[in-house]
């Protein structure tokens, strides 16, 4: 596997909204990427070669910075996919002198809850009945730069 992640581009909005379908129960479309991007939000493409495998999006607003989107294909996961995502994502926030990074995961996303950890995200509170497909609590975790 040769993982490589780059500066998202217009251009990667629609193989991003294709990971989200995989991804997510409620996944954003391609004009909601291409939105984003062209407002406060930067993302960020994981590729294996050629072949786009992951992407996130953060959005920041002053001095602080909101995980908008991490996702990566299923098949790729564990893979280091997710973690290079995230470096790539608090390397930015430090360059941009961000004093905060957070971010809501589903409360029984383990794996996720336990990689963004590692990066020394704390878990600082729970939005109830977040998510939907199915209605699940949101666990926020935030990481102090």
């Amino acid at each position: 596997m040769n993982i490589k992640i780059v500066d998202f581009l217009p251009e990667h909005a629609k193989a991003a909204a294709q990971i989200e379908q995989q991804c997510f129960s409620a996944p954003w479309s391609e004009t909601a990427i291409l939105d984003s991007y062209n407002t406060n939000t930067v993302f960020f493409m994981a590729f294996d070669s050629a072949i786009p495998i992951g992407y996130c999006g953060m959005q920041h607003v002053i001095d602080e910075g909101f995980v908008t989107n991490v996702a990566v294909l299923p098949e790729y996961r564990k893979n280091g996919v997710g973690k290079n995502l995230i470096n790539r994502l608090v390397e930015y926030a430090k360059k941009q002198q961000l004093i905060s990074v957070s971010l809501e995961v589903r409360e029984s996303n383990s794996i996720a809850r336990h990689l963004y950890s590692t990066f020394g995200f704390l878990d600082v509170g729970r939005r109830k009945n977040f998510y939907s497909k199915p209605i699940e609590d949101a666990i926020i975790m935030t990481l102090t730069l």
